[in-house]
């Protein structure tokens, strides 16, 4: 499959894109060399090969949740500016 100039002035449209005649020449060149590897990755036998959804293997990078022991109440606390029944105590936003 390749692409005419005329295709690659429509889709240039399309996307709102106003392109040079040099540009027009050179995208209509590129996208057929795109579509030409496109071409040959089709050719080859992947019959063998399972299908996946990344190029790589994903590993889960995120630790186990586990249940720790946290600081007290009263060590969070004090240090904070203003607090009310063991809760910080901002200012009033809305």
């Amino acid at each position: 499959m390749k692409l005419s100039r005329v295709e690659v002035e429509h889709v240039a449209l399309l996307a709102r894109l106003q392109l040079s005649e040099g540009e027009v020449e050179l995208y209509t060149e590129q996208l057929n060399s795109i579509l030409g590897y496109a071409e040959m990755l089709q050719k080859l036998d992947t019959d063998q090969v399972p299908p996946t959804a990344h190029a790589v293997q994903l590993y889960n990078v995120l630790r186990e949740d586990e249940v720790k022991p946290s600081m007290s109440q009263e060590k969070v606390l004090q240090n904070a500016p203003d607090q009310e029944d063991g809760f910080f105590r901002v200012p009033r936003i809305v």
